[in-house]
């Protein structure tokens, strides 16, 4: 009984919407950003830094990254990061899913247990989320295809009906039957 009290009134830290808007899309991954890290962990991103590289073999290329500098001009293009000054002289790293897990490792606070857990339930919703929309984007292909077939199959009958409107020029038929003459005797002629 005490257990299930203890997790109701348990809060995180940082809200999930809060997180889940520090996380981008970079080179095809979902990533955070070092200095956003920083701030829902209450360090300075510096610190966070320097202990990211003191555990360097902790954190393989699929786990963190750094920065290029387009994709950083991009950010701040984009208004994800104010300026360039803001960076504080370096390009930032971006952590993946699993760096972000593994921060948790090299950070061992409270606070940075905790937010790894909101961190980890954000990327866990997002992926629901995009599994959700890949789903529907499906659906509206095979609605898109359907009614391109079928829009196939209109313009043909609309062509077939034109061709039928449009009776093909010919010349004048002649008429049966009999024929008066005008030049003559006055008898009619059986054509």
């Amino acid at each position: 009984m005490k257990s299930k009290s203890l997790a109701r009134s348990f809060q995180f830290p940082v809200a999930l919407e809060a997180v889940e808007r520090r996380i981008y899309l970079i080179r095809g991954s979902k990533v955070m950003l070092d200095r956003d890290l920083a701030e829902l962990y209450n360090v300075r991103p510096i610190a966070l830094r320097q202990q990211v590289k003191r555990n360097r073999t902790r954190f393989p290329d699929d786990f963190m990254f750094r920065l290029s500098h387009e994709e950083a001009e991009a950010l701040v293009s984009q208004n994800v990061i104010p300026s360039r000054r803001s960076l504080g002289g370096h390009l930032p790293y971006a952590f993946t899913e699993q760096g972000v897990a593994m921060l948790s490792s090299v950070l061992r606070s409270e606070r940075a247990a905790q937010v790894n857990i909101a961190i980890m339930r954000a990327f866990v919703r997002l992926r629901g989320i995009v599994a959700a929309h890949r789903g529907l984007a499906q659906k509206l292909d095979a609605l898109e295809k359907k009614y391109l077939e079928h829009d196939v199959q209109i313009k043909a009958v609309f062509d077939a009906i034109r061709r039928l409107i449009e009776a093909p020029v010919t010349s004048p038929r002649h008429r049966i039957g009999f024929v008066k003459e005008a030049a003559g005797a006055g008898e009619a002629k059986l054509k």
